[in-house]
């Protein structure tokens, strides 16, 4: 974002985006999510799709129609070990990891790294590793995720010196500059203590911070229709009290 805007202070980029390519999950069709954001002035949006890159190519066309910046990303998902292994770890079998391309080089990377998981890594989910992130790490930009993401979930188990391990290994990776920490607050009590344990992180190891919404449809209206999405994907029906959805 431009510093020198005098508009600045009123601008929000979304960087954790799910669309209708993130199946059974994200509700929002991308000419309706792009043709939005420009209606509400913001100056660029990403793509970041649980494991996939289907969208890229119709996102990049209907946001460089909008004219606004298309911001090409991924929310992968991390194994917990190797990505070869085909078992549950720490009681985990992936964390989520939100990667951005800067650069032509890192839009290559991220194909790989996805093409890679898809391929090498499938265990319930298209996963990557260290290994790979190391290999194709040039040109991302790394983002912590969700309270899903690696950082997040040792935090939740009380493990902060396990948690700003990760953060300096991500560090290593990707280098200081491209590696944030990654803050939401939808009304969920994980969150919110998540989030004082991020900000302490932050400080301590000199990291910026990026304010994100885990967006998965457009309008509030949709919250309804994409609570039927979520049934379809997990077998349930809106009736079953005990099913996963949407606290907020």
């Amino acid at each position: 974002m431009n510093k020198n805007n005098d508009n600045c202070k009123q601008q929000f980029v979304h960087l954790h985006v799910h669309t209708e390519y993130s199946l059974l999950d994200g509700a929002s069709r991308i000419t309706n999510l792009v043709k939005r954001a420009k209606e509400l002035n913001m100056p660029a949006i990403a793509i970041t799709d649980h494991g996939t890159m289907y969208g890229v190519v119709d996102f990049y066309k209907q946001a460089k129609k909008q004219g606004i910046k298309p911001i090409v990303g991924c929310e992968v998902y991390v194994a917990p070990r190797s990505r070869r292994e085909r078992c549950t770890v720490d009681g985990e079998n992936y964390y989520h990891l939100i990667l951005l391309a800067e650069t032509d080089e890192g839009y290559r990377n991220l194909i790989e790294l996805v093409s890679r998981g898809n391929t090498e890594g499938f265990y319930y989910k298209p996963r990557v590793d260290t290994e790979l992130l190391r290999q194709y790490s040039k040109g991302l930009i790394c983002l912590s995720a969700c309270i899903a993401g690696e950082i997040p979930t040792w935090m939740l188990k009380g493990n902060m010196d396990k948690a700003e391990a990760l953060a300096l290994e991500y560090i290593d990776i990707f280098g200081k500059e491209n590696f944030f920490l990654e803050m939401q607050d939808h009304g969920i009590p994980e969150q919110k203590q998540v989030n004082k344990l991020l900000v302490e992180l932050s400080r301590k190891l000199e990291i910026g911070l990026v304010a994100t919404n885990d967006l998965h449809y457009i309008d509030k209206k949709d919250a309804e229709c994409h609570d039927v999405l979520l049934c379809i994907q997990m077998g349930k029906t809106v009736d079953d009290a005990n099913r996963m959805k949407f606290s907020t």
